[in-house]
């Protein structure tokens, strides 16, 4: 009986895009099983490389021009099928828009997002999966609204600088002229993060340094943005605190507070994701699933798309195995996440730099091995 795989895994960061991990995979399993049926699914999060998925999928790739983080404008993409819009923050407003070597955890804003939802709209989107990660920016999500048009002013009635560290000048909100077809769509706030805005746990604290920021710049950031959101709640009222408070609020620098005001429904990016992807009725025709991602490590347990995948797969009773650069969980640890094995190309080549330089080759060995193991 001919034997049929799905591969739905996430990209390498840094070496390969979850496509190339499925054509990479496929061509492994095919010289050891010739006549292996294979289906690819690349599959993210939320974070960088959504479009790609949801092209991959079968989504038409649409481009504009929009705001970077730093002003300048930059390419960004969107992707969109019939009425339902896939757009990834990072496009527009994330690190790898930075030049590089160069961070601005207080000035970075995220008015390019706003403008790349705007422009979802303007394609007809009734349905817009909003995938927040992996951003340079620090700013509650002021920017993305400011460009679907909110007014953030000083005492002297004059629009605050850009990014986060701005904030502190803010004396009013206007949200008055916010775009008024978000009453009309369904916007889901598809993370892998569920922290609040501020505090101990929030944006600025958590993933502040990764963005650059200093101690220094950690507590300014806090500070300017527990002042936006009771600026926020003066102008909308309640809920604007509640918001503050929501888990996914703080996700991608704050963007997910400003997304939760525009009436975002929160949840897991790779649950969206799989569910806009198709999954279900993919795995339906398989016997054996292969996901996998860079690093197999904690943070793959707390929401990364292996653990959705593996979950999902696991719920329709099929066989899950992983594939890795780096492997940093206990077998233990990776049964209760539903895989049933992980192979990670570290144990063909330690060197870690050798291994990111030849990814490609390597991942295809991988996959001689897991069709000698589960195929044959």
């Amino acid at each position: 009986m001919t034997q049929r795989v799905l591969i739905a895994a996430d990209k390498f960061k840094g070496s390969l895009t979850a496509v190339q991990v499925a054509e990479r995979v496929t061509a492994g399993l095919r010289r050891i099983v010739p006549a292996v049926e294979v289906a690819s699914l690349p599959v993210a999060d939320g974070g960088d490389g959504t479009v790609d998925a949801a092209v991959a999928a079968g989504f038409e790739r649409r481009e504009v021009r929009v705001a970077g983080p730093l002003g300048h404008e930059v390419t960004a993409a969107f992707a969109l099928r019939g009425d339902t819009a896939v757009v990834e923050m990072a496009e527009a407003s994330g690190l790898q828009r930075l030049p590089k070597g160069v961070f601005a955890p207080l000035t970075a804003s995220t008015y390019g997002s706003g403008e790349l939802l705007r422009a979802a709209l303007d394609a007809g989107a009734r349905t817009i999966v909003f995938g927040v990660g992996g951003s340079a920016t620090t700013d509650g999500g002021a920017g993305m609204l400011s460009a679907l048009g909110a007014r953030f002013l000083d005492a002297d009635g004059e629009p605050v600088p850009p990014g986060g560290g701005g904030l502190d000048d803010l004396a009013t909100a206007d949200l008055s002229d916010l775009d008024p077809r978000f009453a009309d769509v369904e916007l889901v706030l598809a993370s892998d993060v569920d922290n609040p805005l501020t505090g101990p746990k929030g944006a600025p604290a958590v993933y502040g340094p990764q963005k650059g920021a200093s101690p220094d710049d950690v507590a300014a950031l806090d500070s300017a943005l527990a002042h936006y959101a009771k600026v926020l709640e003066e102008a909308a009222g309640p809920r604007a605190a509640e918001h503050a408070a929501s888990p996914g609020a703080g996700a991608a620098g704050g963007i997910g507070y400003g997304a939760l005001l525009l009436g975002a429904r929160f949840r897991a990016g790779i649950e969206v994701m799989l569910d806009v992807l198709g999954f279900a009725p993919a795995l339906e025709r398989v016997d054996l699933v292969i996901t996998g991602e860079g690093s197999l490590d904690e943070q793959t347990l707390h929401g990364k798309a292996p653990a959705g995948v593996a979950a999902a797969a696991r719920a329709a009773d099929k066989e899950v195995v992983a594939v890795c650069g780096r492997l940093a969980l206990p077998p233990e640890a990776l049964g209760r996440a539903g895989i049933r094995r992980a192979y990670a190309l570290t144990e063909i080549e330690p060197d870690v730099v050798k291994c990111i330089a030849d990814a490609g080759p390597i991942l295809e060995r991988v996959a001689e091995q897991i069709a000698r193991d589960f195929l044959t």
